[in-house]
């Protein structure tokens, strides 16, 4: 029951964010977000390129946030467990592009979460 709570809000962020005027699909790519590229994502099972890459970017970026950032249920795993995921998964479900832009960000541009 919590896990389709939380698989429920890529559609809730979709539905407020459809309303608004932006000049990008920003409903759109909320709602891709957690999409994956081997199509193991949710809510519509996407792959590859059928997956905005603004949202293939904020897939890795929230991925990035979510588990360097401390949580109610578990404390922060850090950035080098992020790191490992995401290049752990690099190609498979992360955009290659998307994820070394990444980590030349943090490695070598020294970029943190505040």
């Amino acid at each position: 029951m919590e896990m389709n709570l939380i698989r429920a809000h890529p559609q809730a962020g979709y539905d407020i964010l459809k309303k608004i005027s932006f000049p990008w699909p920003v409903a759109q790519i909320v709602l891709e977000h957690h999409e994956r590229l081997d199509g193991s994502g949710y809510p519509q099972g996407l792959k590859g390129s059928d997956i905005l890459q603004e949202a293939k970017i904020l897939a890795v970026a929230d991925v990035m946030e979510a588990m360097s950032s401390h949580r109610p249920y578990r404390p922060a795993l850090g950035i080098e467990a992020a790191l490992e995921e995401i290049s752990k998964n690099r190609g498979d479900l992360y955009d290659p592009e998307v994820v070394d832009t990444c980590i030349k960000l943090i490695k070598e541009k020294g970029f943190h979460f505040d």
